[in-house]
């Protein structure tokens, strides 16, 4: 059984720096997903620590904050049946390391430096829900 949901999917300053948002958005259409929001914007450090409450008493926190407002995302609403199992499939894990040929974050994240990995998407429906609402008010 499929389930129609959205998720949100933020290509991040590094992918944005070397110009690989068409290539992403690409894998989504081609996977028969459907964008039906998209925006570019730059975040500020308090919607990065609103958006990572569970990293924000790290001590590598401040690398991630200045990472993540260092320049523009791109913020994308994306839709289509059991979107966000398949678009967490489709990026590949958190650890580029460990991210599998293929994947968005195996194929285009950089393994000099863990923070920069390329995406985020919603982990769950629930998230999405959330993060929509952050980033697309």
């Amino acid at each position: 059984m499929t389930t129609k949901e959205q998720s949100l999917v933020m290509i991040k300053p590094d992918a944005v720096k070397r110009l690989l948002i068409g290539q992403i958005i690409q894998r989504f259409e081609n996977k028969g997903l459907t964008i039906s929001n998209i925006k570019m914007a730059t975040l500020t450090p308090e919607l990065v620590a609103e958006h990572y409450p569970h990293l924000v008493e790290k001590t590598f926190f401040h690398e991630i904050s200045d990472f993540m407002t260092s320049g523009p995302s791109v913020f994308m609403i994306v839709e289509g049946d059991n979107v966000v199992e398949i678009i967490r499939t489709m990026i590949g894990v958190t650890n580029i390391v460990d991210a599998a040929p293929g994947t968005v974050r195996g194929d285009f994240g950089n393994a000099a430096v863990y923070h920069e990995n390329v995406i985020h998407a919603s982990d769950s429906v629930t998230s999405a829900q959330e993060e929509i609402k952050r980033f697309f008010n």
